[in-house]
């Protein structure tokens, strides 16, 4: 979430604007991934609603164990481009100074502030504002403070200043290899993918899916989200975002669905059918079991293909400036701060419509997402917050 980098150049222009447009996709993603875990009851979340029917929980859960596949690691790939040709631009003190800001203060605002503000959900569930217990609430506070969903940008924080301190214990020598490389081929793809899947499933031994764990709650994503970063700074020094070819990104999205309705359907069976006999351990979800294995093949395909395809349609098709995608891209990262206590509060709200729970997602997404991006502009509007968020 990392604002967008100035990377002119002689032969370049100055702003890759699919960037742009690719975060905010991937924001409203995230402001609906968690729209659907209210609404499809999917613990942990601030503030829940039981679902109407199997239905109503089988999609959510879907759409929710999709997203978590690939998302975040696509954000932290975005967030790795941008980094070297800021720490060029800036030198070591300021790109410190500027990641401290930027990050550190969200992060701090959210944690004492916004997510006990959004732990409000946990009392309002089947209540109202008037029979809150507010002595409980108070005394409650010190468990309610956490990252939520700022795990991201604490995590960001951490990568970008440890890539601070090995940019000083090896003077600057990155800086020299600034250079055009063609993108990987197919088997260097594969063989990043298996990688990837090896030490996701060693890792998931130890912190499966769902463990929280110093209130970074995907840790066993930590592979992806590290080797995504790593490769987005690759990519910046080797133009990879602009030379990626348009047919990788297809032959992705094909393999990503391929993969998608053979690995993670049998993953997913298998997930139903512990939820169902009542086990505290999900087979795929971690614990060293094979079909762990099944399944983080499945996510390292996902992710790489999802972000190939990504990548690729939004540079064919949003590869240019826009009033409306200016806009929603100046507030992305205001709205990834704030869309928590948005969604809490205006899903009680609406918490008295007698609707079936697939349309109240439908209706609570189609009132969040504006919401939450004309809050974000309003906020941003507050003297000195634009320099920051």
């Amino acid at each position: 979430m990392t604002t967008q980098a100035n990377l002119s150049t002689h032969s370049k222009p100055s702003r890759l604007f699919f960037i742009d447009h690719l975060r905010v996709f991937l924001t409203i993603l995230v402001v609906l991934h968690h729209v659907a875990m209210v609404y499809g009851g999917i613990q942990p979340f601030y503030y829940l609603e039981t679902p109407t029917s199997l239905l109503a929980f089988l999609v959510p859960m879907i759409f929710v164990l999709l997203n978590q596949g690939w998302f975040m690691g696509a954000f932290f790939l975005l967030a790795g481009y941008f980094v070297p040709g800021s720490y060029d631009r800036k030198g070591t003190g300021a790109f410190i100074k500027d990641r401290v800001i930027r990050l550190g203060i969200p992060m701090l605002v959210f944690y004492f502030v916004l997510n006990p503000l959004s732990g409000l959900g946990y009392f309002l569930i089947g209540s109202d504002l008037s029979s809150v217990p507010w002595q409980a609430f108070w005394e409650a506070y010190p468990d309610l403070v956490g990252l939520g969903p700022l795990w991201f940008v604490a995590m960001l924080l951490i990568f970008s200043l440890v890539y601070a301190g090995c940019r000083l214990l090896t003077k600057n020598r990155e800086a020299a290899s600034q250079n055009e490389v063609p993108f990987p081929g197919y088997l260097k793809i594969g063989l990043f993918i298996l990688a990837l899947a090896l030490i996701s499933y060693l890792v998931r031994i130890y912190i499966p899916i769902g463990k929280s764990i110093l209130d970074f709650p995907t840790l066993a994503y930590l592979p992806q989200y590290l080797s995504f970063f790593i490769i987005g700074m690759v990519a910046y020094r080797r133009d990879w975002f602009r030379n990626l070819p348009g047919r990788k990104g297809v032959v992705g999205f094909v393999v990503a669905m391929v993969a998608t309705l053979t690995l993670f359907a049998f993953g997913f069976l298998s997930f139903l059918k512990a939820i169902d006999t009542g086990v505290t351990q999900i087979p795929p979800f971690g614990f060293g079991t094979w079909q762990s294995g099944v399944y983080t093949l499945w996510d390292s395909i996902f992710a790489v293909g999802m972000s190939l395809a990504a990548l690729t349609f939004f540079r064919r098709f949003f590869n240019k400036e826009s009033r409306m995608g200016s806009f929603l891209a100046q507030q992305s990262y205001a709205v990834y701060i704030i869309h928590i206590p948005i969604i809490v509060f205006l899903a009680f709200g609406l918490r008295n419509i007698e609707l079936a729970s697939m349309l109240k997602l439908g209706l609570a997404a189609l009132i969040v997402i504006p919401t939450c991006f004309i809050v974000a502009y309003l906020i941003r509007k507050i003297p000195g917050v634009s320099r920051i968020i």
